[in-house]
């Protein structure tokens, strides 16, 4: 293995693993940290973790655990992937698990750009933009349990670390490689040993790969591995094998539980064409709504790919955490899909479409996946992907706020068919 990659989340790993396959990289995505060594045809190596919003000493010690097993593999650079919205509290995660990473690898500086401008997420003077609109008032605000308030990556940062968080400017960034590589340079010898990154095009983030082809820490959204397969290319390590991935066949279902609001847009489209089963936190907290009512409804009207959601607004999802308590909502939720998606998959259910990132690790988890195998991308950041493990499932598995408005009719299609 060459390229060892920790993801904060599972649809931000199967997004990274897309863009490095997309680069010609033999790509695998593992789900935890694997018992194993891996497969000795993986160049690129992606361990999904579900640390995004687990306590601070949790999340650092996974991705340290997950760091030792990719080293152990042979990969001579690691990425830490978050989201490209910078999902975090002013506690953390992603800057804990940064400079733990930083300090185990011994690296002088490491980039942090939450760049991907094919979705609309764009750095500028330090500042993280989200379809032109600053991310503090994108809908990023009103996260049920990252609320991103604060635009301004450095400052968010900085609750966040202990060093000080340096800049590369997008001016710096638009002179190209050797400007960026002095510029890092620069931040090391300062003691920054954590610099944010502007950019606002794929060409920015492709003269950013290629300056940082001998880091051993690189952080950011998939967008940052653009440029990384091409240092490996050019020094013949690639061998070009493509994919493992081949389509299902057979009946299909999808479940949604993100309350983003290009989430809440896709599922009325959806809904206005398939069947839909909306699940309120209320219903799920008292005991109205189980997994077996759910699983009822979906098989009774299967032959139309039906959907299972909940999808509430923001202020229903607010009323509810403080009624019941934030963690014990998003536990009982998450835990209500992950029950879904085992019944789904032992009935036969061949293809499943996730919307959002927690539970996407719900169900992932609860199906017990090891690992998967990459296929065709969907829409920018989202492959197929062919699940190994009890369940060999279709997967596709969607951040809340990628895909267009009908990403889950095409989703169903990438799978498979009927």
């Amino acid at each position: 293995m060459l390229l060892g990659c920790i993801a904060d989340d599972f649809t931000g790993a199967s997004d990274l693993a897309n863009t490095l396959a997309k680069g010609g990289m033999a790509t695998m995505q593992f789900v935890g940290i694997p018992d194993g060594a891996a497969p000795a045809d993986c160049e690129a190596g992606v361990v999904a973790l579900k640390s995004r919003t687990v306590p601070v000493a949790d999340a650092v010690a996974q991705s340290l655990a997950a760091c030792e097993w990719l080293l152990a593999q042979g990969c001579t650079q690691i990425l830490f992937k978050y989201c490209s919205t910078f999902d975090s509290t002013k506690e953390g995660n992603i800057g804990p698990v940064a400079e733990a990473l930083v300090e185990r690898l011994g690296a002088d500086v490491a980039v942090v750009c939450p760049v991907f401008p094919a979705t609309g997420r764009t750095l500028f003077n330090g500042h993280l933009f989200v379809g032109g609109v600053l991310l503090s008032e994108s809908g990023m605000q009103n996260h049920p349990l990252t609320p991103m308030t604060d635009p301004d990556i450095r400052r968010w940062l900085s609750h966040q670390t202990k060093g000080e968080v340096g800049l590369v400017p997008f001016s710096v960034v638009r002179q190209g490689f050797d400007a960026i590589q002095l510029a890092l340079a620069d931040e090391a010898k300062a003691g920054r040993r954590l610099a944010v990154v502007d950019a606002v095009a794929d060409d920015d983030l492709l003269a950013i790969g290629g300056a940082i082809g001998g880091a051993k820490l690189v952080t950011g959204g998939s967008g940052i591995a653009l440029g990384l397969p091409e240092n490996f290319r050019k020094k013949g390590l690639l061998s070009g094998r493509g994919t493992g991935f081949t389509p299902g066949r057979g009946s299909a279902a999808v479940i949604s539980g993100s309350c983003s609001t290009q989430s809440r847009a896709q599922v009325k489209a959806y809904t206005a064409r398939h069947p839909g089963l909306a699940v309120m936190p209320d219903e799920v907290m008292g005991g109205a709504m189980t997994a077996k009512k759910a699983f009822d409804h979906v098989m009774e009207r299967i032959g139309h790919a039906p959907m299972v959601y909940s999808s509430a607004d923001p202020a229903e999802v607010k009323a509810a955490q403080e009624r019941y308590g934030k963690a014990e909502v998003a536990e009982a939720i998450e835990g209500f899909f992950g029950e879904l998606a085992v019944m789904l998959a032992d009935a036969g259910i061949a293809r499943l479409v996730v919307g959002g990132g927690e539970t996407s690790g719900a169900v992932v988890t609860a199906l017990e996946v090891e690992r998967f195998h990459i296929g065709p991308e969907i829409d920018p950041g989202v492959p197929a992907l062919a699940a190994e493990g009890p369940r060999p499932i279709r997967l596709a598995l969607k951040s809340g706020n990628f895909g267009a408005l009908d990403f889950y009719d095409k989703a169903l299609a990438a799978l498979g068919d009927a």
